[in-house]
């Protein structure tokens, strides 16, 4: 997945230095990436066996993904910020010990509390990891070609390590156990870690955007960090969050429903009404007055809302209703994953010609087909006869529509504003997973008639609901996508990905 920074400052070019240097900064930046993405997707084939491990709840199991992209996406922006403001070499070498450590801590959890609580400190750990990543490679390289085929290889990293955490994923869970799907991360994590301890350049950015030196006080910008309005909103989501996933166990008049909920919706007002009064917001307010900007992240809300749960949901159906192994699913999972990269490269080549609307609408279109596909899964089907094409159908629309939705949100955004943009838009899609995961999972418990353990065909009846609405909420993105300007942007992003224009903002 793509997560560029809030903002993205050209710095003076750094010390001449070799091309073995350089490609060492790149494999740095791209294995930390890798791994964030390899996460994301590995857990998804474990979670059966935790759910039977640690004795969770169906909530519970969705606590394990929904901590990790809660934290993750309300503190993406003040990663992407804090990058900026200390320097990137200490924003990632902070964001990577982090989430080592964080990944221990869940190898080790002996309770589904202690699980919870260390994936959303290894969402932390990667909302202030990825920004610095892509900001690594933006001071790094700053000749536009050799920027443009760095940015290449950091956004092919997204799509490899979403297949091949699929297959890993189904390895470990299937010959070890599922606590190796967090322990892989800290060999990993070791390696890099060190490598950037020696190769990563010591100077970045500054608050006032000149290279600074390594010991240049960090104080000062971090100080300019708007913690209040990353608290509010990331503690606001999660009481969202949690007031809909109590819904599965209790009614919506029930008090701790409510005030969850009510919690949730003035911490999100106070998150706007900071934001419009701090100095450096996370999110400054005009930007939304953009309608573009405005359309494209509730189009990326509703296409996030759809995609994350159809990965959760489809795991769950494939292990305990059709008796897939992790493996056999990872392997599953495989077709679709490359169905997103197909994708991914007809929109790149097009996208110019014809415009974000006609393939955001085009994507969108036939993830909602194949959703409404998905919604007659049986209990007696197969991989083959029943999901492999509609699943494919669905990950072939969703790569159709992340490059052009992240082409409309920066489409005539100022350079300066151009980091920002993007990560508006990635921000999104992170907030709609979390968002949607709840209210699709919840459907599906709902519609299964809850308790601890509903069999096969009441399994098989939930998530064919739940596939049905997620059908509405990508609908909803394709009709919201009419909206978006027609005509192609002649500055809009070329072939090497949304990222900002070669030379970078200024």
């Amino acid at each position: 997945m793509s997560n560029a920074p809030p903002e993205l400052r050209t710095e003076p070019p750094p010390p001449a230095r070799g091309a073995a240097w350089t490609g060492m900064v790149l494999v740095i930046a791209c294995s930390a990436q890798f791994m964030v993405v390899l996460d994301v997707a590995i857990v998804n084939m474990a979670l059966p066996d935790m759910k039977a491990s640690l004795g969770l709840s169906a909530a519970g199991q969705q606590w394990i993904v929904n901590a990790y992209t809660l934290a993750f996406a309300g503190l993406l922006l003040l990663g992407g910020r804090a990058a900026d403001l200390v320097g990137a070499r200490r924003t990632f070498l902070a964001g990577l010990s982090t989430f080592t450590v964080a990944s221990l801590a869940c190898g080790l959890a002996d309770n589904g509390a202690t699980l919870i609580a260390a994936r959303a400190v290894q969402g932390i750990g990667g909302a202030v990891l990825a920004p610095a990543t892509l900001t690594l490679i933006m001071t790094t390289f700053t000749e536009p070609r050799a920027r443009a085929r760095a940015m290449g290889a950091w956004s092919s990293v997204n799509g490899v390590g979403g297949a091949a955490g699929s297959v890993i994923g189904g390895l470990l869970t299937e010959y070890s156990s599922w606590r190796w799907v967090f322990y892989v991360n800290i060999p990993i994590g070791i390696a890099i870690l060190t490598a950037a301890l020696l190769h990563a350049p010591a100077a970045s950015a500054g608050p006032a955007g000149p290279a600074a030196p390594a010991g240049h006080g960090g104080r000062g910008g971090l100080g300019r960090l708007d913690l209040p309005g990353a608290l509010t909103v990331t503690v606001g989501l999660t009481a969202l969050v949690y007031g809909i996933i109590s819904t599965a166990s209790s009614s919506w008049t029930s008090p701790h429903v409510w005030a969850a909920l009510a919690v949730g919706l003035v911490l999100l007002a106070a998150f706007v009404v900071i934001e419009s009064k701090v100095a450096a917001p996370l999110v400054p307010l005009g930007v939304l007055r953009r309608r573009t900007l405005a359309i494209a992240n509730l189009v990326m809300i509703g296409l996030g809302s759809a995609m994350f749960a159809m990965w959760f949901l489809l795991s769950l159906y494939m292990q305990q209703v059709l008796g897939c192994s992790a493996l056999r699913t990872g392997l599953y999972f495989l077709p679709s994953c490359l169905a997103v990269v197909i994708g991914a490269r007809i929109s790149t080549h097009l996208v110019r010609r014809t415009g974000p609307r006609p393939l955001l609408v085009t994507g969108m279109g036939l993830s909602t087909f194949g959703f409404l596909w998905l919604s007659g899964i049986t209990v007696g089907g197969s991989f083959v006869t029943g999901v492999a094409a509609p699943f494919a159908l669905c990950a072939l629309g969703l790569g159709l529509a992340m490059l052009p939705v992240t082409a409309a949100a920066t489409a005539g955004v100022e350079r300066r504003e151009a980091g920002l943009a993007s990560g508006l838009v990635n921000t999104s899609r992170q907030v709609g997973g979390a968002l949607g995961l709840a209210i699709l999972a919840t459907i599906a418990s709902h519609t299964a008639g809850g308790g601890s353990s509903p069999g096969a065909r009441a399994l098989t009846a939930g998530y064919g609901h739940a596939f049905l609405v997620a059908a509405l909420f990508t609908a909803c993105a394709a009709l919201g996508s009419l909206l978006l300007p027609g005509r192609p942007d002649p500055a809009g992003p070329g072939p090497g990905g949304p990222g900002p224009a070669p030379g970078g903002p200024r």
